[in-house]
């Protein structure tokens, strides 16, 4: 069933399945929440209310909300929290989401009760040039034929239908107001906003990485540094995924995901991680 929430001008699209314990996922940008699909239906058939974003400019949301990126889906993750009855949940980010996930696990402990990061950025990836470069390329008309050049390399593990995908994501941000919240999406996910929260986080953290993920010169490096500034914390390496591992490879993502899950399910219920 898909829920529209009210907040910060906009609607925020959110699909929600099953019963139990709940875990809230949000994706990557220029994605939508049928990311998380395959996953949801596992966790659903072992118990657990699954809900699913689409990030604001995205999918079904609206387009006229007030602010984009990183600092936006953490309060996003919050809202979907409360709207549901309060936690704690867990929460999923993918990409710029898994640095929200962080902020919003920092800011309201008693509400978050572990994370699982995939694909994640805490840190930017490149230099604030070539920042600059990528929001340039993004720029009408050019901008959605390079994306969707793009976005088919993400997903190494997809094959053949990477490109497929690539097409009807890119299609779908074509449509009136959709590209513009993108590219304020882009210009959002500036992801240093992190750091001072990344410290803070006392909830368990599962890192999912792709070891073919094109966004790092040195995927399971990069790994290896986000699961270094938690304490507890497991890694998983998916051979032969990318940018969304949980997509590519649901066959590994799913049970690796409800091994975790298991761990920090007290009576059948999640406890909030300042307890």
């Amino acid at each position: 069933m898909t829920n529209f929430f009210d907040t910060d001008g906009g609607r925020l699209a959110v699909e929600i399945e099953g019963e139990g314990p709940l875990v809230i996922c949000s994706p990557a940008m220029s994605d939508t929440r049928d990311a998380y699909g395959p996953l949801a239906e596992f966790l659903v058939a072992r118990g657990y209310r699954v809900a699913r974003i689409d990030l604001r400019g995205h999918g079904d949301s609206t387009t006229n909300f007030n602010r984009y990126g990183d600092e936006a889906i953490a309060e996003d993750f919050l809202t979907v929290i409360e709207a549901l009855g309060g936690g704690p949940a867990v929460l999923a980010g993918a990409s710029l989401s898994a640095a929200a996930a962080v902020m919003a696990a920092a800011r309201r402990p008693d509400q978050v009760a572990g994370l699982v990061l995939l694909a994640p950025f805490l840190r930017n990836g490149i230099s604030e040039l070539m920042r600059g470069i990528f929001r340039f390329m993004l720029l009408r008309p050019w901008g959605p034929p390079f994306w969707r050049g793009q976005s088919a390399k993400l997903w190494p593990g997809l094959g053949d239908k990477a490109s497929e995908r690539a097409a009807i994501k890119t299609a779908s941000l074509m449509r009136p107001g959709h590209w513009a919240a993108f590219q304020a999406t882009v210009a959002g996910a500036d992801h240093r906003v992190a750091a001072p929260s990344i410290g803070r986080v006392k909830a368990p953290v599962l890192v999912v990485i792709g070891d073919v993920d094109p966004d790092w010169k040195d995927p399971l490096g990069e790994a290896k540094w986000v699961a270094s500034n938690f304490k507890d914390v497991d890694t998983l390496t998916v051979t032969g995924a990318g940018h969304a591992p949980m997509l590519e490879r649901p066959e590994i993502v799913g049970p690796a995901v409800s091994k975790f899950l298991e761990k920090i399910r007290v009576n059948g219920a999640f406890k909030p991680s300042n307890s």
